[in-house]
């Protein structure tokens, strides 16, 4: 059953409003992100598990400067794990702006699946 005018010029508003709050969301979601640095998690666990050893060390012992100083290693540890990487730069590509209305470019996007066959 076709759409009334009425019920036409409603869809394509909701269209134009939900493309326009699209592009605002993507293009702001990633920005300025810092990718995770593997390297920098990896040696910052090693490091904070010997300081974890150290403060055990020192504990049993009773020897408060090796408690202290594995104390202080855990401690550099969770800095070095915590360190930001690269900030991602913004990839994300703006919503096509072609005259045709949705349904037509899912009309033409059904009809391109399968290299077009029917």
């Amino acid at each position: 059953m076709p759409l009334s005018e009425h019920e036409q010029r409603l869809l394509d508003e909701m269209e134009r409003n939900l493309y326009g709050r699209d592009a605002d969301v993507t293009s702001t979601a990633f920005v300025g992100m810092p990718r995770p640095n593997y390297r920098a998690i990896v040696l910052g666990v090693v490091i904070a598990l010997i300081g974890l050893g150290g403060l055990l060390a020192g504990v049993m012992t009773h020897m408060i400067v090796v408690g202290i100083a594995g104390f202080v290693l855990m401690f550099v540890g969770v800095l070095v794990a915590s360190k930001p990487g690269e900030p991602v730069a913004n990839s994300v590509k703006k919503p096509r702006s072609s005259g045709s209305s949705f349904m037509q470019r899912m009309e033409q996007r059904w009809d391109e699946r399968d290299g077009g066959r029917l």
